[in-house]
Formats: structure tokens, sequence, C-alpha cells
């Protein structure tokens, strides 16, 4: 099948203008939408800045299980993988804003990389694919 592509993924958060914050200004990311909706909810997506991969609901969690899986999307794996042209610079530029790193960068056959937290616990991979 053709025509197909992922564009969109949800991260349940406990406050939209929290984690905007946490998106746009320790990751750089970009705010393509934030828009009201009916029952105090927002349409609320970033994406990486320059990016053309999928980009990021940001959902406000409602109820117990939804405030219960903020920051355990994935059970505790990597569950998100921002790739990146330029390694150094971006882990400069979040260690900076204060992201915390899991792990020391390190060189795999397949890039550079290193696990970072989100605001809420998330894990991400930061990674240059090896050229």
């Amino acid at each position: 099948m053709s025509g197909q592509s992922l564009f969109l993924v949800t991260i349940v958060v406990d406050d939209y203008d929290r984690a905007k914050a946490f998106y746009c200004g320790c990751l750089g990311f970009e705010c393509l939408e934030d828009k009201d909706l009916p029952g105090a909810k927002r349409w609320v997506v970033v994406r990486p800045a320059g990016g053309e991969g999928a980009a990021l609901l940001l959902a406000k969690a409602d109820g117990d299980a939804q405030f219960a899986a903020i920051g355990n999307q994935t059970g505790g794996r990597v569950g998100f993988f921002l790739k990146t042209d330029d390694f150094v610079r971006d882990h400069a530029s979040f260690c900076a804003a204060g992201v915390t790193f899991l792990e020391a960068p390190r060189h795999e056959p397949y890039g550079t990389v290193a696990v970072f937290r989100d605001l809420y616990g998330n894990h991400w991979d930061l990674i240059e694919h090896a050229g």
C-alpha cells in the first residue's frame, strides 16, 4: 500500500502549557498548532524544528488511567527516537536547558546515541545516524 505515513503520536501530559514549554523551550521543537477545544481541552501539536517526521499531540490526561500513564507510556523502554544532524550541538543544548540524560553519549554501529528523559520521565534516544 502506498500513500501512508505516520504523522502524529500522542503523549499524555499533566498540563498543556508545561508540556509545551518543555518540548518547545528545552528541546527546541516548534508549535504547529495550539487551538482550544470544547471541554477545556486543547489541540496542541509540536514537532522538531525543521523536521519532516511525525509530530507530537500533547494530550492532557483525563481520568485516573490516563494520569497513571504519564511518563510511562512505553513501560520504561525508549519509546521516542529524535534524529539529529549534529549530536554534539543538540546534546550540549539539551544539557544546558536542564534535560536529564541517563547515560553518556555512546557510539554504536548505527550512530551516536544517548538516552534522555522528557519532562515526564518518558525515555528518548537522541541519535545521529552513522553516515
